[in-house]
């Protein structure tokens, strides 16, 4: 079943919303309204259609991800087990970096790929912009009780990593392959599997998207000498491990927050004609 939505110029918007949930429930399929002519049609006036509960899941996902890209930069947290003999550890925004894949997995299910693509790229300014905040306050002269007790170097260690060219690049670069990636391979997955088995698209989305992720990121964070080569092969493990652990154990908690915004929203977006360009940032929602 497909909905097109329509926009009737001097028609309430609530009418229109009314009438295509009757349709909906009905099993219909709506490809066009019959409207008397002295309604005005015209199909690009109508306001986007407003939902309740994305504004709030796009701003989890900006949370987590600044968040996670200053623990990362904070510390170095050993795993406390080795696996053949590899001794893991991993940043500190693995614990909770992992949770933006799964915001990322939500918005594509439920809202597609376009609305979950123009949140990456809102999350990607957030993070720019965090950045170039941190190597403007670390440029500037410290005041001197708080040189005394923390000073320009204790900054630099800790929080200097965020805004230096090496980790910026590195964890933008990463973020950008690794969230489109995932995006992409969970709105084609859900079209040839017509809807089912969410948890095949979820896990297995995120595999390819953690993957380039951790691997771009470890890789670029060593070459620019923010982290050393040494643990460079233990970070990616752990990074990896930790991050598809985290997606498989939340499965369940995903599988009910997608059917609640599915049932609240009164979207199932299915992004059969959609254009996957990443770099298109006016959306056109056909389904």
């Amino acid at each position: 079943m497909e909905i097109q939505w329509l926009s009737v110029v001097d028609v309430p918007i609530n009418r229109i919303v009314l009438l295509h949930a009757k349709l909906q429930s009905s099993g219909c399929r709506a490809t066009d309204f019959y409207v008397p002519s002295a309604w005005k049609f015209h199909k690009s006036n109508m306001p986007s259609r407003p939902y309740r509960y994305f504004d709030l899941v796009m701003a989890a996902f900006v949370a987590v991800l600044l968040i996670s890209n200053v623990a990362s930069s904070a510390k170095i947290v050993d795993a406390g087990f080795s696996i053949w003999g590899l001794r893991l550890s991993f940043d500190g925004g693995t614990l909770l970096f992992p949770l933006s894949y799964i915001f990322g997995d939500i918005l594509t299910e439920v809202y597609g790929y376009a609305r979950s693509r123009r949140v990456i790229w809102s999350g990607f300014a957030a993070a720019l912009l965090m950045s170039a905040s941190m190597w403007l306050i670390q440029i500037l002269p410290g005041e001197e009780a708080w040189r005394g007790y923390a000073g320009d170097s204790a900054f630099s260690a800790i929080l200097g990593s965020v805004s230096s060219g090496g980790i910026v690049f590195a964890s933008l670069l990463a973020y950008l392959f690794g969230e489109f990636s995932n995006s992409f391979v969970l709105a084609k997955m859900k079209v040839w599997m017509s809807g089912r088995h969410l948890w095949m698209r979820t896990i297995g989305s995120t595999l390819v998207g953690e993957g380039l992720d951790t691997v771009v990121f470890i890789t670029l964070a060593c070459a620019f000498g923010v982290f050393p080569w040494a643990i460079a092969l233990s970070l990616i493990a752990a990074n990896y491990i930790f991050k598809v652990g985290i997606e498989v154990v939340l499965t369940p908690v995903t599988y009910r927050v997608v059917a609640f915004l599915k049932r609240s929203e009164h979207e199932d977006f299915y992004d059969r004609k959609t254009d996957f360009n990443p770099f298109h940032i006016i959306d056109k929602y056909n389904k």
